[in-house]
């Protein structure tokens, strides 16, 4: 099977040998390939929905792997025991769904599981909801697929907390490494973000004013994230 890839770099993130669960499984494209490839010998391909459900066992029965992936109907980690699974995968989902997620599947999560996230948005979130619980990121790996900006954050157990509001953000090892494709988003970032303010200026309304000043801060921490990069 060819990932995408997004889907690869998920898939090459994972560094445990034991079970996986896949949260929002959708097509089921990622426990296929690990049991192909040999990274893991069980996996449970899990979403919230019937209809993904549905496509991720047609395509588990084409690969004839029904005893290999289980499917299960679950919102987020709630259908998910703690002694289950060693990995977790979520991926392709909003940021503040994602730490909501983590949040609510806490029960999931009392031994500390390998952690394989790639949040769609709002990195800082999860980048947060993570430290909360008590998790530390250890790897993030950053692309570009089919011109989209993508992270992908490897999580274990350990205490961990961010001295500063950039690193949240933009994710401190991308920033200590000075990622090139970190870079590059942070420079197209400015650029739109310059843009809209020029839009903006021709208008006088409070939300018009509300919305540069937004900009404004929002421009001050892409600027402190590029001044790493400067050092």
């Amino acid at each position: 099977m060819e990932l995408s890839k997004r889907l690869q770099t998920v898939a090459d993130a994972i560094q445990g040998q034991g079970a996986i669960a896949d949260i929002g499984t959708d097509h089921a494209y990622i426990p296929i390939y690990l049991i192909l490839s040999g990274k893991t010998e069980h996996a449970i391909a899990m979403d919230v929905r019937k209809g993904p459900l549905l496509r991720a066992k047609e395509n588990i029965q084409a690969y004839q792997l029904e005893n290999k992936i289980e499917i299960r109907l679950s919102d987020g980690l709630e259908k998910l025991d703690d002694a289950e699974v060693d990995t977790i995968v979520i991926a392709g989902m909003g940021g503040a769904l994602m730490a909501r997620i983590l949040s609510d599947g806490a029960h999931a999560l009392g031994i500390k599981k390998e952690l394989i996230l790639q949040p769609q948005s709002e990195l800082y979130k999860v980048r947060r909801q993570l430290h909360k619980m008590g998790y530390q990121i250890i790897e993030e790996k950053m692309l570009i697929d089919e011109g989209k900006f993508y992270t992908v954050i490897r999580a274990i157990d350990g205490d961990e907390v961010y001295e500063r509001e950039v690193e949240y953000d933009y994710g401190k090892y991308l920033l200590e490494e000075k990622n090139e494709i970190l870079l590059q988003f942070l420079q197209k970032e400015v650029i739109s973000c310059e843009k809209i303010e020029e839009n903006l200026r021709c208008h006088h309304t409070e939300s018009a004013k509300r919305r540069l000043e937004e900009l404004k801060r929002e421009k001050q921490k892409l600027k402190e994230a590029l001044s790493i990069y400067e050092m």
